[in-house]
């Protein structure tokens, strides 16, 4: 389990990391990156694609009215249900998605190799990925159950269907860390 001062100098290793992207050069914003490779995932529903993306709808509104104006997505209603609108990169999208891959990817790589470890760093990324999908599946799960619940949604009102994910779920409940797989 990691101590306080890991978790906090942690904390800001990855804001520190983020703060970088932000100045990689490769013509889109990080939100809009994200946005942009979701929608680019096969033409995303508005409502699902404002829950991964963990924004507000008119927040998903307004970056989609953006990225509209600036020809990478459209908006296509679904057949039979007009109400259901779905996001789709242009031409133009996957080209800018295309080209912010290859700097992100440029940069990160850069960066991991100083590191003298790129595969243990590679892995260690994974491993938090996983974790935070593992986390948002329980509190979706957890809002499945009782919707009526609030912001306080991330505790599990019932059973959980791995040995890893109820881990998870219990350290959350708990507001700690949970155990981390040893890198292999």
């Amino acid at each position: 389990m990691a101590r306080p001062a890991q978790s906090t100098e942690g904390a800001l290793t990855l804001m520190r990391l983020f703060r970088a992207l932000e100045r990689v050069d490769s013509g889109l914003t990080p939100q809009q990156y994200r946005f942009l490779k979701l929608a680019g995932a096969g033409g995303e529903r508005s409502a699902r694609l404002a829950e991964r993306l963990a924004v507000a709808k008119p927040t998903l509104t307004t970056t989609a009215d953006a990225l509209v104006a600036a020809g990478l997505i459209h908006r296509e209603a679904e057949l039979g249900d007009r109400r259901v609108v779905r996001l789709c990169l242009t031409d133009a999208g996957r080209t800018a998605v295309q080209r912010a891959d290859a700097a992100y990817a440029g940069w990160l790589s850069q960066l991991v190799e100083a590191t003298g470890e790129p595969d243990q760093v590679l892995r260690g990324l994974d491993l938090l990925d996983n974790a935070m999908e593992e986390l948002r599946n329980v509190r979706l799960a957890g809002q499945a159950r009782q919707p009526d619940r609030g912001s306080d949604g991330d505790r599990v009102a019932g059973p959980v269907s791995n040995e890893r994910t109820r881990a998870v779920a219990n350290a959350a409940g708990r507001g700690r860390r949970p155990a981390t797989r040893s890198a292999q």
